[in-house]
């Protein structure tokens, strides 16, 4: 059997070991789950380029040992200039470019609100030099490129190369790095140095968001100094849904938290305890078709939606969207799914604060586009906004894009308490799916359920096609079942990265704490 590790005092689990060396060191000094958290997401962003980064956005589902979960959103909006005028007479937005970084980049803003948190609710908060100190490292000095990074790396580096700073970063010897060479980021280090001598705002309202503010507008980028100025993370009141195994807790719009509670809450009407290997996939695959289409209809710009969703949530529409459920034959399905590239992390303190966080770039290093002087490489959320007008996603500026970002957390009526979640675009909610119904409801162990073999509905990076791709350590038969069930159906690699980077931490009513993470990460689950 393959185990998790458990500890007795905290754990932090993240897709690259480093980033869980950095939580861990923090814990051991003392500090909370968000201080580590901080320090972990710093680290992960220099580690972990393709995936994540400062200029990215954020998402927070605080924990605390009592009471209800807290929510950060530390999302960007779109930047003043971006107007339909500015994309006329193209149809789409283009996923690369500086046309492509059009939103203000959110995730500095939530550590800097996570850390105000953290500061009404523990004494002696640690120093930022301390919270960013492995990362300026890793950047100062070198990372050793993953396998994931030198792949990336090597399959965009066609339609990356030519875009403003990347190549002198990411190509240094105008070439893919190889797995094991040595990554330099020094401009990288000295943004965040800037960080740590004078405070995170700085990157919105300080010496380093003037470089970046200069930079943007060097390279044509349609976001303003005033952007910068004008942007906060927010605190928000997460979604839940009642389990019959507890309460389940996911992030609000703009991300895609509904869709994942309510695949969950669909689920928990078939008996998924009893169901086999399947029937299992089956229903979870059918749910998950059931539960875009809400996501279709409603979610946008929160600013832009009537509607309670929670209400999407209760047990009567639950109810009627389960009815629709064909357990002996497969849904037509021909929507397109979005890929994404984000890392997902949690991490526990002895305190029993838990923390499960998402930081992202969205897709493989993002727009592809390097700030000058910063290092900073941009997102390219804003691709997620249409130029279709009366679409309810339509591009307006400071309006906000859709996220398929969405952390997880549960309170289980036996006590536990559980914060889980994956990388990988709109596999987040199955994934998240598959994970929960193994470990809560099939009794897997905790490893077991993140290492066994998963599917992904939809499009693998970088391919269009929408059929079901299951893992090739899937039996013959279970291929079988499912083409029998009408499923279209297409095999992956053994491990495959496009089933997501999963992870999780249960803290046990004893106190212990539990961790997994995935192999087909470069992480793991540090405990202390």
């Amino acid at each position: 059997m393959i185990q998790s590790n458990l500890a007795p005092n905290g754990m932090a689990v993240t897709p690259h070991h480093l980033a869980s060396s950095s939580a861990l060191a923090i814990l051991r000094q003392g500090g909370n789950a968000i201080e580590a958290m901080v320090a972990a997401a710093a680290t992960i962003a220099v580690v972990y380029p393709h995936m994540n980064g400062l200029g990215g956005d954020g998402f927070w589902l605080i924990v605390p040992p009592e009471g209800e979960p807290i929510a950060i959103d530390a999302s960007g909006a779109a930047g003043s200039l971006a107007t339909l005028q500015r994309y006329h007479p193209q149809t789409t937005i283009p996923f690369r470019g500086p046309q492509a970084a059009l939103t203000v980049a959110g995730t500095v803003s939530g550590w800097q609100l996570a850390l105000d948190y953290a500061a009404q609710h523990f004494a002696q908060p640690l120093p930022l030099t301390t919270l960013l100190a492995d990362a300026i490292h890793y950047a100062e000095s070198g990372i050793p490129v993953t396998a994931s990074q030198a792949e990336a790396t090597k399959s965009k580096a066609g339609e990356l190369a030519h875009l403003p700073g990347f190549s002198d970063i990411y190509l240094p010897e105008k070439r893919a790095p190889l797995a094991g060479e040595c990554l330099r980021q020094p401009d990288l280090a000295h943004s965040l140095t800037l960080l740590a001598n004078e405070g995170l705002d700085s990157f919105y309202r300080g010496t380093l968001g003037k470089k970046i503010a200069a930079g943007m507008a060097e390279i044509g980028m349609p976001i303003t100094e005033q952007d910068l100025i004008d942007h906060q993370a927010k605190f928000k009141s997460p979604l839940s849904v009642k389990h019959s195994r507890g309460t389940l807790y996911n992030l609000a719009p703009p991300t895609q938290g509904l869709v994942s509670l309510a695949i969950l809450g669909i689920l928990d009407r078939f008996n998924l305890e009893q169901c086999d290997e399947i029937e299992t996939i089956h229903r979870i695959v059918e749910a998950t078709k059931l539960a875009f289409t809400l996501r279709d209809e409603h979610l946008t710009d929160p600013k832009e939606i009537t509607l309670d969703l929670q209400q999407l949530l209760n047990t009567s529409h639950l109810d009627t969207l389960s009815q629709q459920l064909n357990t002996e034959q497969a849904a037509p399905w021909g929507e397109p799914l979005l890929p994404g590239d984000t890392v997902w992390m949690g991490v526990t303190d002895k305190m029993g604060y838990s923390v499960s966080f998402i930081q992202s770039i969205y897709h493989e290093f993002g727009s592809g586009v390097v700030i000058p002087d910063t290092g900073i490489l941009w997102q390219n959320r804003g691709a997620a906004f249409s130029l279709e007008i009366g679409h309810p996603r339509c591009l307006a500026p400071r309006k906000y894009p859709f996220h398929t970002l969405n952390p997880a957390a549960a309170k289980l009526e036996d006590g536990r308490t559980l914060v889980y979640g994956s990388m990988g675009g709109d596999g987040q909610p199955q994934t998240q799916a598959t994970l929960f119904t193994r470990y809560v409801q099939q009794q897997y162990p905790l490893q077991e359920a993140i290492s066994a073999p998963r599917w992904l509905l939809g499009r693998t990076w970088g391919n269009a096609s929408d059929s079901l791709k299951l893992e090739s350590r899937f039996s013959e038969a279970t291929y079988q079942g499912l083409k029998a069930l009408g499923h279209r159906t297409e095999r992956l690699e053994a491990w495959s990265e496009a089933t997501g980077h999963a992870g999780a931490i249960v803290r046990h009513p004893n106190g212990l704490v539990e961790g997994a993470s995935d192999p087909r990460s470069n992480g793991s689950a540090a405990g202390y």
